[in-house]
């Protein structure tokens, strides 16, 4: 079971990420403040639920938390500067959206990059332990796998639709087959990917 984060009454706002372990596309973030309470039977990390319940709940999130936002760093940007790097971006967009401050991000997991004025803390498996990581999580994750759906309209033939973009055996022999697309990752290597929490 899932448990609010408590400091005081101070405003604390989940953060995670999704994509950081794809050959291509963008990383997405999300940074999500929750009311009181907030408490839903479906809500868990989201790589541990259905399709379906993270697109139902993602609207829940949205129409019930206090604040959201969604935000991403490209594949031309992870390539630049590391795809950690561009994680812990694409969270501080996120919370540069958010319409009200947070006094504390909570972040998934063991390392962030400071956000200026607001501290933070870190904690390992944090969208399967507290429901404002967890809803982070899940909006980050639903938001990720629409724009994929997109690029997939763009690049059928790398099976987008059912990968996310993924290194999965048929994502892996798509490439072989048809080389880079435009939108993958080019400084990723696949022996490197293995490794990946994917």
């Amino acid at each position: 079971m899932l448990k609010e984060f408590k400091q005081g009454k101070a405003l604390v706002a989940g953060c995670d990420e999704a994509g950081r372990g794809c050959l291509a596309g963008p990383v997405f973030a999300a940074a999500v403040i929750l009311p009181p309470r907030f408490k839903h039977p479906l809500l868990n990390d989201s790589k541990k639920m259905k399709e379906s319940d993270r697109d139902l709940l993602a609207e829940e999130i949205k129409e019930k938390s206090i604040a959201y936002a969604i935000a991403m760093c490209d594949h031309e940007e992870i390539d630049r500067i590391n795809i950690l790097k561009a994680s812990f971006l694409a969270m501080h967009r996120a919370v540069d959206q958010l319409k009200n401050r947070p006094e504390l991000l909570l972040i998934d997991g063991n390392r962030f990059t400071p956000y200026p004025d607001l501290p933070h803390q870190c904690v390992v498996g944090g969208d399967g332990i507290y429901t404002c990581i967890a809803a982070a999580s899940v909006l980050a994750k639903t938001s990720r796998d629409a724009y994929m759906m997109e690029l997939h309209t763009r690049f059928p033939q790398y099976g987008w639709d059912r990968n996310k973009a993924y290194a999965t055996q048929s994502h892996r022999e798509a490439l072989t087959k048809f080389g880079y697309s435009p939108v993958h990752r080019k400084t990723f290597r696949l022996d490197y990917q293995t490794k990946l929490d994917l």
